[in-house]
């Protein structure tokens, strides 16, 4: 293997070393560098694409719900941040703070945003006034900031992230949990039709929702090394921050009511588990929902016959550009047709067209699918529409390899033994009654570091509060044995 191969090709294993092999694959497609500073990484032009994928998705979807955009300080002062105690406390060990600005100490403490609920909900006071000002969406595309991070890992976890976060107020109970669980559905939709990653939706269990949130429901995907991504949250904040910062409203009436409130969001981990569900030890696997060039065209030519084959080739490429899919022809001299093979899989493109006489003479074109090498040979005539079919055949390959992990990796476990023995062979999701004690989850925790990532929903959607799957009557908790009301999915997490 010359250098230059070497170079290009990923040498970890994902099944042997999934950590190593997942930061090589993010460095060598061209996703990811890690900044000067620990913890922090420089988002390259194709990482960032992928992302500008996912966000033009959901901005879409949340303008056609009523959600406008806006764009708030990323300081907050701390007497803001103090106003709401349970986010004080929550947040205290993950902020960063700035103290001087310029050559002058600063009166107050000004902490960068590791969410913005406290700078956001006093605006949000000042600019509702009547029910009719209501409901009020906002959301705001921004990155945060989160001290707490020690083991870092590009896009799962590092200590600035971009992420969206949405901000609303309703007159009712019943419109923020409509609220709730519209954007609940839209994390998922962008899971399952962007990312082609299917997700279990849930709650958290009350000593893990957001500082101050009556509950948090959320999205979890499941990675092929067993482990739980948390994909997005929803927060339902009842009236706690409406309280905490006045934010009031005259009814029909013109009675004064406490409005009732809502944050959620979804961050970049987005990529980090597109990357790991789909990706392989060629490199970077993307479904064409997201990928930035779909389709890899390489003609291979001799001297001969070089003329024709490149004609031919970009008469493919401007009918595919012309009906919308994004084309990479790699008329490059320089490189043989091998290594351009091996740098459109090491980028994920999901399909590839070879083009060579042969090609051109029987008015045909190869194709070959990225997660698999699949080969289909297709006829000149009608191409676009085969092509299109091929990427759809593509996404389903992804999208069935997912969600086959997932079915495969939901086990149930009924003693502790079981809980541990269970994780600790298979990972995945182990379900199991549970009495609502977090000291069972800590029992847990200190054996094997899986906690519990969701609790099922019986009751979901419209305005109907998030109503957690009860155990069957004379259930038992499986860690401690007493009486079991609820159902949990224990497993470790990113």
């Amino acid at each position: 293997m010359s250098n230059e191969s070497q170079e290009l090709g990923i040498t970890e294993s994902k099944s042997h070393k999934p950590g190593e092999w997942y930061a090589e694959v993010v460095q060598k497609a061209g996703l990811a560098d890690y900044a000067p500073m620990g913890g922090f990484i420089v988002t390259k032009p194709r990482g960032y694409a992928l992302w500008e994928s996912i966000q033009d998705a959901l901005d879409g979807w949340f303008k056609e719900t009523g959600v406008t955009n806006a764009y708030f300080p990323m300081f907050i002062p701390e007497s803001y941040l103090e106003r709401e105690k349970d986010i004080v406390e929550g947040f205290d060990p993950e902020v960063a703070w700035v103290t001087q600005g310029g050559h002058d100490e600063l009166e107050e403490r000004l902490a960068v945003r590791p969410t913005s609920e406290s700078i956001i909900a006093p605006f949000i006071s000042r600019w509702v006034r009547s029910h009719r000002d209501l409901p009020l969406r906002l959301n705001q595309w921004c990155s945060v900031v989160r001290w707490e991070a020690t083991e870092t890992k590009p896009f799962f976890r590092t200590k600035e992230f971009l992420w969206q976060e949405g901000h609303t107020a309703h007159a009712t109970d019943e419109g923020a949990w409509e609220e709730v669980w519209t954007r609940l559905s839209q994390y998922e939709r962008v899971y399952e039709e962007v990312l082609a990653i299917p997700v279990l939706r849930g709650k958290k269990p009350e000593h893990d929702k957001f500082p101050g949130a009556d509950t948090t429901t959320t999205v979890e995907a499941l990675m092929p090394d067993g482990k739980s991504v948390q994909g997005g949250t929803s927060h339902h904040l009842g009236q706690s921050f409406a309280e905490a910062f006045d934010i009031t409203f005259a009814d029909e009436d013109e009675e004064e009511q406490t409005a009732y409130t809502t944050s959620w969001g979804l961050s970049w981990r987005a990529l980090g588990a597109l990357i790991m569900t789909h990706s392989d030890d060629q490199g970077l696997v993307l479904p064409p929902t997201i990928a930035p060039t779909q389709v890899a065209i390489v003609p291979i030519w001799q001297a001969d016959t070089k003329e024709k084959v490149l004609e031919y080739s970009e008469e493919i490429a401007d009918e595919l550009e012309d009906a919308g899919v994004s084309v990479d022809l790699d008329d490059r001299d320089e490189r043989n047709p091998g290594f351009k093979f091996n740098e459109h899989e090491l980028n994920g493109v999901p399909l590839r067209i070879e083009i060579g006489p042969n090609e051109v003479d029987d008015e045909e074109a190869t194709l070959v699918h990225r997660p698999d090498s699949e080969t289909v040979v297709a006829d000149r005539d009608g191409l676009v529409e085969t092509v299109e079919e091929n990427l759809d055949t593509i996404y389903d390959k992804l999208y069935d390899t997912a969600a086959e992990n997932l079915e495969e990796n939901v086990r149930e476990a009924h003693s502790p033994e079981e809980i541990l023995g269970t994780i600790g062979k298979h990972g995945g999701y182990v379900k199991t009654p549970w009495c609502g004690d977090e000291a069972c989850e800590e029992a847990i925790k200190e054996k094997i570091a899986a906690e519990i990532v969701m609790q099922p929903l019986a009751d979901e959607g419209g305005s109907t509060p998030g109503e957690p799957v009860r155990a069957e009557e004379g259930a038992e908790c499986g860690v401690c044995g007493d009486d079991a009301d609820e159902i949990a999915y224990f497993a470790k997490s990113y």
